[in-house]
């Protein structure tokens, strides 16, 4: 290993020696001394040197014969920070992940060591409080300061500043003249835990078997796996509380993994009135501070239960007992950069090496999930019937090729007739449509000039409310010009096809005195606005709503009982093989929104394809009848779950680089008669940040080692020079 670091030579006696795991892309541990007077053991977090700098790693096995030739290279461990080790199933999914994914091991322990940079005993924070005479020289913003501290309470310095809007050198003149004191803020109380016998719920004795059968499931201990299948509004959530609350009686942790935690404030608070507290938090948009509180109290055992994204599954728990997957078919779950992960089956690799139960929730599974329920490896727990009596929404077709909206617009006569019904009753309606800004393409009517982007192969969306053109690619963006650049024409851009702004522009023309409202990610500025508008909708404030997948994810509308989906087709003609399986389950999803809690809810489906297997499945209601037809087809051509499915992406900076390479690639691939390699082909989106972008499709029979091929594969494979970029991912959810 001539990598090693090295330091000065030693005048001791040999020392032990570790192998240490460093949160960087290399896929080996590094050998570091330990020094005298300190004990080491694997799961250990530690600092130690790489090349100029200091970096946090984890002790990953004791090294008893080092080679005795490095002895005198060896750098020694800086220091054991005062954390609890990472545990041995963890360091064993960290191992198991970069095995499967063929993921630098380090890149897969950065994932658990989020807080690297904060982690150990928080740091003491300070306050200031007023406590002197004011002082000679009075200014306004210590005026405005003092006024603040008026109340005689200890602020903190930064949380001061902000509040009184000046800056922390007016805090510090005052506190040298001695008008105000710095004295340590009281540690935060920990968070108190969630009582299981808080509020039980009601359940009808449906969900009480269910919930039964939860508890059983916890109760028994060991590695299985169960999927609530429950139709939207069946009680999901409040049965696997159940799950939870037996866990919390066995003084373990519980796992709540979500794919849109920015947008679960219903939930939190449907937990809070279960559990009489709400849970830990995690995701990216906490604060450093609150990120490093919040690790430390999971890896203390201190947080009972943590409600959490994809990156909550790495988390170094220190008794997890129970894991559950919410919405467990949403794509959200899938990491699409850095190391490639699918977190729902990543979370049962994590149960199955910890021996604890996992249980997946949805109303539309994925196929890969309900084939494994019925072959009996997953138990399922059905709930067919929605809570408190209430009926599924009943869904029609609008053929648009008989009744097409007018010139123009896209709401067709008969989805705004019934619109108009809706809010003559006081109730609320959905439009969904799954495209963002106002319309996807802007062209010139005089020369045809398309707006495309200039570094990717992509069209710019016109964004009327931020007043831009967008890529969704790149993130690049301009203003929309008042003419055109290809011809000069004045006047003469016009707006192709709909975006969510397009139709509430509709939508007001069409009901002025209607209250509208868009949801759309790109429009969101935080968690907390993004939850005021929310409960706008949940408190009836709203009667139209228009928005994007964002609205499907679980969210509970008393008032909502129709929703009119503008264009059902939209997901069916991107080839993508998951394609019917996407749009199934959220068309399904974004109806289910109608019609939970009073009334009956109707479901509007506007197509131009009536006779598609998808759509005819939601008309008649008939699930069964599109997980058979999508099971044959997948057990037909061999797609997952009936086989394994591998994606090599390579980009370059110019097209004849990324085309050659992936050709010497896909020419160095093994021979196996259960293996067939696709392409190398432009990949559907052949430019992203200027960069050219070729595609292997690797496809392999079911229980075919995979990512063994692909590791000898590359082993042997051309190596990567210059600009050259290669990207492996198994398992791919993305097409593009």
């Amino acid at each position: 290993m001539d990598d090693l670091p090295t330091s000065s030579p030693a005048s001791h006696a040999p020392a032990s020696v570790v192998d240490v795991l460093v949160p960087v892309a290399i896929d080996q541990a590094y050998s570091y001394r330990v020094p005298r007077g300190l004990s080491l053991k694997p799961g250990d977090v530690v600092a130690v040197p790489l090349g100029a700098r200091e970096v946090l790693g984890v002790v990953w096995a004791e090294n008893p014969n080092p080679d005795p030739r490095l002895h005198n290279r060896l750098k020694d461990v800086a220091e054991k920070l005062d954390v609890p080790p990472l545990r041995d199933e963890l360091r064993r999914m960290v191992d198991w992940v970069s095995t499967y994914t063929l993921s630098a091991r380090g890149m897969v322990l950065r994932m658990c060591l989020r807080m690297g940079e904060h982690l150990g005993p928080e740091r003491q924070r300070l306050g200031v409080r007023l406590v002197g005479s004011p002082p000679q020289r009075m200014t306004p913003a210590r005026r405005r300061l003092l006024e603040t501290l008026s109340d005689g309470l200890l602020h903190g310095k930064s949380d001061l500043a902000k509040e009184a809007g000046v800056s922390p050198g007016v805090i510090d003149g005052l506190v040298d003249e001695g008008t105000l004191q710095v004295e340590p803020m009281p540690r935060e109380n920990p968070a108190p835990e969630p009582d299981p016998d808080f509020a039980p719920a009601d359940f009808s004795p449906e969900q009480a078997r269910a919930a039964e059968t939860m508890r059983g499931l916890v109760t028994a201990g060991g590695f299985q796996a169960a999927l609530i299948d429950g139709v939207t509004g069946s009680g999901k959530t409040e049965v696997y509380f159940e799950a939870v609350a037996e866990v919390i009686r066995q003084g373990r942790q519980s796992l709540i993994l979500m794919p849109e935690i920015a947008l679960t404030g219903q939930f939190l608070e449907r937990f809070s009135q279960r559990f009489g507290v709400r849970p830990l938090e995690w995701h990216s948009e906490l604060t450093p501070r609150a990120r490093a509180r919040n690790w430390a109290a999971i890896a203390a055992g201190q947080a009972r239960v943590v409600v959490g994204a994809r990156s909550a599954l790495f988390l170094p728990y220190a008794d997890l007992g129970l894991i559950i997957v919410d919405e467990e078919h949403d794509q959200a779950y899938k990491q699409e950069d850095g190391v490639h992960y699918h977190a729902r089956d990543m979370a049962v690799v994590r149960a199955s090496i910890a021996k604890i139960p996992i249980v997946l929730a949805s109303a539309t599974p994925s196929v890969e999930t309900e084939v494994n329920a019925r072959k009996g490896r997953y138990t399922r727990i059905p709930l067919p019937s929605r809570f408190g009596g209430q009926h599924m929404p009943q869904i029609e077709a609008i053929d648009l090729r008989r009744e097409p909206p007018m010139r123009g617009r896209f709401i067709s006569p008969r989805l705004a007739e019934q619109i108009g019904f809706a809010i003559e009753r006081r109730e609320q309606a959905l439009l969904f449509l799954n495209r963002r800004g106002y319309a996807p393409l802007t062209l010139c009517r005089a020369c045809g000039h398309r707006f495309a982007c200039t570094i990717c192969d992509a069209w710019l969306v016109d964004h009327r409310f931020r007043q831009r053109l967008v890529c969704h690619h790149c993130g690049f963006s301009m203003p929309r010009p008042p003419a055109c650049p290809h011809c000069g024409a004045e006047g003469s851009l016009v707006a192709v096809g709909p975006g969510v702004e397009r139709l509430q522009e509709e939508a007001a023309s069409l009901f002025p005195n209607a209250r509208t409202m868009v949801l759309s990610s790109d429009l969101i500025t935080s968690i907390e606005t993004m939850r005021a508008e929310l409960n706008e909708i949940a408190e009836g404030r709203v009667d139209i709503i228009i928005g994007t997948q964002l609205v499907a994810k679980g969210h509970n509308f008393p008032r909502l009982n129709l929703v009119g989906v503008v264009d059902a087709d939209l997901g069916l003609s991107n080839g993508d093989p998951r394609a019917a399986e996407r749009t199934f389950q959220l068309l399904n999803q974004v109806i289910g929104r109608a019609g939970r809690e009073q009334g009956r809810g109707v479901g509007f489906l506007q197509t131009h394809q009536p006779e598609h297997p998808v759509m005819k499945a939601l008309v008649a209601c008939d699930r069964e009848a599109f997980y058979a037809s999508e099971i044959e087809i997948r057990e037909r051509t061999l797609y997952p779950p009936f086989g394994r499915l591998a994606s090599l992406i390579i980009s370059a900076g110019d097209r004849p680089t990324a085309e050659g390479f992936g050709r010497q690639l896909a020419s160095a691939a093994p021979l196996d008669e259960r293996v067939q390699v696709l392409g190398p082909a432009e990949a559907p989106l052949a430019v992203i940040k200027g960069r050219y972008r070729f595609r292997l499709l690797i496809k392999s029979v079911r229980g075919f080692d995979l990512s063994n091929y692909l590791r000898s594969w590359l082993a042997k494979g051309p190596k990567t020079k210059g600009n050259l970029k290669l990207e492996v991912d198994v398992d791919p959810q993305s097409f593009l």
